[in-house]
């Protein structure tokens, strides 16, 4: 029999019942509005007489594929952020009519500079997270597997530091900061890892630590002797081993600054939990940048920061390189940082001079001025300004 729309004992939402072709139907039309649901149930019942005729492929909207998707597992919050866009473009479009047009369509109207948009930045707001829900609903046959022209995407430099300048950046960070930064520098884990450490995942008499990758892989970090002082100098012991210092005083306190738990992770590896200290950091340290000048909206003053070429996870890609210039080993590399692939590590290989590596190996100990201990007042040093990219 036909769908029908009913209403059930002790509730005012109402209900389809019935039966199209041979499939039984029971389910809640999502309003107690008697208007809504029967368009809801004339919808539903076209859909489930298409199906039944021409496959599920027939009918499976983006809109269903993203439920399902998100509910399979965990998605970090900027994945979210990219999908809940798509949501609001797509939203009940079919799989099956997701063509390259549609792409195409959706890159001018998701992105803010729209298909003049940077090659990157389509990949990123649009492509990467479409295809990952396209390429779920194709493994459960709900749609063809996706095959979009892919934007091309320029090499990207390869930015790393030399130890006096990693010297110089930590000296000119704020002194909470300078635990956080060594530990970036000497163990070259993501930012997310960093955040996310608590105290009863590290080691220090045994000079390891576990961090997680936002996949969900468990690794074992070796900390360098610098690494150990700098987490040893620290007071706490308990919850997140590193804590924001906020400019605010204390509820009821006179002096001093209101230390946090933890900082948020925000998902990603940019380092924007730590943006203002960390391009003071960098500006006091001489590391090349720029000021960014611009009118803020409903004013008529000019706000001026700045902003630095380096970011807090190029000092990843300075512990790769420095991994490399002491072993000349791409499977330790690989191994040791956390790669899915030798292909991802052979952007370090043969970046940093050999002459170096004395120089990283103090480092690494502990023998340079300005890390033996990272709260100190280094500020007389001499800084360098060399600055590498490849």
């Amino acid at each position: 029999m036909p769908l029908k729309v009913v209403s059930r004992a002790g509730t005012d939402r109402l209900y389809l019942r019935g039966t199209v072709r041979g499939q039984s139907v029971f389910e809640s039309a999502g309003t107690s509005d008697p208007q809504k649901a029967e368009a809801y149930r004339a919808k539903r019942e076209a859909e489930l007489w298409t199906e039944s005729v021409y496959g599920k492929r027939a009918v499976v909207t983006f809109a269903h594929a993203l439920t399902a998707y998100l509910e399979a597992e965990e998605r970090s919050e900027t994945t979210k952020a990219h999908l809940r866009r798509l949501l609001d473009h797509f939203g009940t479009t079919r799989l099956s009519d997701i063509n390259q047009a549609a792409v195409d369509k959706a890159y001018g109207r998701i992105l803010t500079s729209g298909r003049g948009a940077s090659p990157a930045t389509k990949l990123r707001g649009v492509l990467t997270p479409l295809k990952a829900v396209l390429e779920f609903a194709a493994r459960r046959q709900w749609c063809e597997r996706p095959a979009f022209e892919r934007p091309k995407v320029a090499a990207s430099r390869t930015i790393y530091l030399r130890p006096a300048e990693v010297d110089a950046l930590i000296d000119s960070a704020a002194d909470h900061l300078k635990p956080l930064l060594i530990f970036l520098a000497g163990t070259g884990v993501r930012m997310s890892e960093a955040l996310d450490l608590e105290w009863r995942h590290v080691d220090l008499k045994g000079s390891r630590a576990v961090v997680w990758q936002k996949q969900g892989t468990e690794r074992h970090v070796d900390l360098p002797a610098v690494v150990v002082m700098a987490l040893d100098a620290l007071e706490h012991r308990e919850g997140h081993v590193f804590r924001p210092v906020r400019a605010r005083r204390p509820a009821g306190a006179r002096s001093g600054k209101e230390v946090g738990d933890r900082y948020h992770n925000n998902g990603r590896t940019s380092g924007g939990q730590i943006k203002n200290g960390w391009a003071r950091a960098c500006r006091d340290a001489e590391l090349p940048g720029h000021w960014r000048e611009w009118i803020p909206k409903g004013t008529n003053q000019t706000k001026r920061v700045w902003v630095p070429e380096v970011t807090p996870h190029d000092l990843r890609h300075t512990w790769a390189t420095w991994h490399y210039c002491l072993h000349r080993d791409l499977l330790a590399l690989r191994e040791d940082g956390g790669w899915s692939t030798i292909t991802m590590v052979t952007r370090y290989a043969k970046k940093m001079p050999g002459a170096y590596a004395p120089e990283i190996r103090g480092w690494l100990d502990g023998e340079t001025q300005g890390v033996q201990n990272p709260c100190s007042d280094n500020s007389d040093n001499e800084k360098v300004a060399v600055f590498h990219r490849f």
